[in-house]
């Protein structure tokens, strides 16, 4: 089990996909008269939230306005990652894809994912109390209180998931202190639940073409003649495992006194 290389991005592609939700967030700001002056797309990165604190504590002052940090911005990143045993699933589901290989058609497979918790933080930082809540605004409504995405969890095969997003929280912070050439940041920072699956390596096997199975009357296999032989074939005989085909059956008695050679692949 472990020592086996794998990996299948798929918290990786969890976070892209929670991350694109909020990449085109804008704000407008008006004039005195309600006309639209500026409008701007909020920056989204993924980074925690000291960072950008940092940022603002080391030119907090805004006479120094070149190297200062520009507000509106928005980041986000992973806060926990926990395991989610009331949607645990039976072990021996199947996830299938056929696709070509070297030797024509391989049949690629993985086992039941594992249901895990991820847990993000977004957040939110501007200039202005009106700029947090119009960012703010642009995003609640469309959590009741989830909203559902869907992940390519592995391309490798096809399988694509539907993945619930839970707003678990959304909390209010206001930096502005000292006198009034501080520069002021107003936070909010929302609480997210992923309600995603992790998948396992990957299997690889060939396609079964033919199944045997000798019968014998009596428990010693090893030195006693088969008398029945029951041969199972795809119909048509080139079906692959993504066609739509049957199966023939062959029925043979015997009462020749002889076995079959596993190594020569005959009847001796």
């Amino acid at each position: 089990m472990f020592g086996t290389y794998f990996y299948n991005e798929s918290m990786r592609r969890m976070t892209i996909g929670f991350g694109q939700i909020f990449n085109n967030i804008q704000i407008k700001r008006k004039d005195s008269n309600g006309n639209i002056t500026q409008s701007i797309r909020v920056p989204l990165a993924y980074a925690p939230k000291e960072k950008f604190l940092a940022r603002l504590d080391a030119q907090p002052n805004l006479d120094e306005r070149e190297f200062a940090i520009t507000l509106p911005r928005m980041s986000f990143e992973i806060s926990g990652i926990s395991y989610d045993a009331s949607r645990k699933l039976t072990r021996v589901q199947k996830f299938k894809h056929v696709k070509s290989g070297v030797d024509g058609k391989v049949l690629n497979y993985n086992y039941t994912p594992v249901p895990y918790n991820i847990s993000y933080n977004l957040y939110s930082f501007t200039a202005s109390a009106e700029a947090g809540l119009q960012i703010i605004e642009q995003i609640l409504p469309f959590f009741q209180p989830d909203f559902t995405v869907t992940v390519n969890a592995i391309p490798e095969l096809n399988i694509k998931r539907d993945i619930p997003i839970v707003l678990n929280s959304v909390n209010y912070e206001d930096t502005y202190e000292g006198d009034f050439s501080r520069r002021r940041a107003v936070i909010y920072t929302l609480g997210f639940t992923a309600k995603t699956y992790l998948f396992g390596p990957a299997s690889t096997q060939k396609v079964i073409k033919e199944t045997q199975s000798d019968i014998y009357t009596d428990t010693d296999t090893t030195n006693k003649a088969r008398e029945m032989r029951i041969v199972i074939t795809p119909n048509p005989t080139s079906a692959d495992a993504d066609d739509d085909f049957g199966f023939t059956t062959t029925i043979s008695d015997f009462i020749d006194g002889k076995k079959y050679n596993t190594t020569t692949d005959s009847d001796e």
